[in-house]
């Protein structure tokens, strides 16, 4: 996570500022500067950090700290965008590429999105209430077969109820609806397509 779309840096630039070849600061000074600065998607095998903290560090000053907590303006990668909405990251990037979600914007080639636009659309997924659906009067391709069609939570409530044995449906409702937020009755209606026999092809 970049927290509130703050400055960042990836380690060419890095080595560029310290005025030594990649390869070079990569062997000579990387080991020592991974210990006191830590990369802001540190499951990602594109290193990324902080442009204040990697200043500090190399001028050998205090590293400040990162703001601490969500905000709105926090940018999250495929995996984080992921664990936000219920899905796979594999999930979040064809939604991406398909217009569910905006499309982001890329940062030393990591694609991110602002919290506050992924939360929006887990909140209100096209076709559910404000910002939801088509435009009125675009468009006249085939309606959804259900106001749930691939909704990024379906598989998240389909787990659930795989899970859940005899537990009433209302229970499971409430847990996922404060694991993830939305309403209760949201997750009960998710959870009711999620019971639903596929339709035949």
């Amino acid at each position: 996570m970049i927290p509130r779309n703050r400055p960042v840096i990836n380690e060419a630039d890095i080595a560029q500022q310290a005025g030594v070849p990649l390869a070079t600061w990569r062997r000579r000074d990387a080991p020592a500067f991974r210990q006191r600065v830590e990369s802001l998607f540190p499951h990602s095998r594109i290193l990324i950090y902080d442009l204040a903290q990697a200043r500090a560090c190399l001028a050998g000053k205090p590293i400040p700290a990162l703001p601490a907590g969500e905000h709105p303006d926090d940018l999250l990668n495929d995996q984080e965008t992921a664990a936000v909405l219920g899905v796979a990251a594999s999930t979040v990037r064809a939604y991406a590429t398909q217009g569910y979600l905006p499309e982001g914007k890329t940062l030393y080639s990591v694609r991110v999105w602002p919290r506050h636009a992924i939360e929006e659309r887990r909140t209100n997924p096209p076709g559910q209430g404000k910002g939801g659906g088509r435009p009125p009067g675009t468009g006249t391709g085939p309606r959804k077969a259900h106001a749930y069609e691939n909704d990024p939570r379906l598989p998240t409530a389909a787990a659930a109820l795989d899970a859940a044995g005899d537990t009433p449906r209302h229970r499971i409702a409430a847990a996922l609806a404060h694991q993830h937020g939305g309403s209760t009755r949201t997750w009960e209606r998710l959870l009711a397509q999620a019971g639903r026999p596929a339709d035949p092809a």
